[in-house]
């Protein structure tokens, strides 16, 4: 696999986070009808695939409108993923409830569980376009859709599937995708900063 393939594939699991969304799906879904799970399910993850699908889009040229150069974006950008690791890995990321007469699948499945922080920011680094061509930046949102749609199945399939792996084995797959962000996310610091020094558009190769 190409290795930045294989890097965008991990910054993106690890900022959408299909098992902790797993989790917080059972934990707020356990007093409703089955029959509303599935479609409460897919609407949440069409409506982050749709904020994370915009920023895609459109994230730079709302930075580039703000006179944020993508360099200074990639070393806050990092620092916040890195601290986003630091949450998941001592358990505090998603520790969130419902808002009360508000839509589940707004808030907070789509935002702030699936479409976080983390993932906004990852899409609008992994498409600079100064570093990445039309046709990267359309495997970087086949990728998103991937990452999506594998969010979904978990999610259709969310009380057998936490039934197989239990709270145990979810809380130890977070930790571990939190220890990969946190690695990733010093890098994009380090390269950043190599930008900043060297006057380098270039954050994500």
């Amino acid at each position: 696999m190409d290795s930045s393939l294989g890097r965008e594939i991990m910054i993106l699991m690890a900022t959408i986070d299909p098992i902790g969304t797993l989790s917080l799906f059972v934990a707020l879904t356990a007093g409703l009808p089955q029959s509303q799970r599935p479609r409460l399910a897919v609407r949440s993850v069409l409506i982050a695939g749709g904020v994370l699908t915009a920023f895609l889009l459109l994230g730079e040229f709302i930075l580039t409108a703000l006179g944020v150069e993508l360099a200074s974006f990639a070393v806050s950008g990092g620092i916040i993923l890195f601290l986003f690791g630091l949450q998941m890995i001592f358990g505090t990321a998603g520790a969130t409830s419902p808002e009360e007469g508000h839509d589940l699948a707004v808030f907070p499945l789509a935002i702030p569980s699936i479409a976080s922080p983390g993932a906004i920011l990852a899409v609008v680094m992994l498409t600079e376009n100064a570093s990445h061509s039309v046709a990267k930046q359309g495997v970087t949102l086949l990728v998103l859709f991937g990452v999506l749609g594998l969010t979904l199945v978990l999610m259709l399939a969310a009380n057998r599937i936490h039934g197989w792996i239990g709270e145990t084995g979810a809380s130890v797959l977070v930790r571990v995708m939190g220890l990969l962000l946190c690695a990733l996310a010093a890098e994009l610091v380090i390269q950043g900063i190599g930008d900043i020094l060297t006057g380098s558009s270039v954050i994500l190769d």
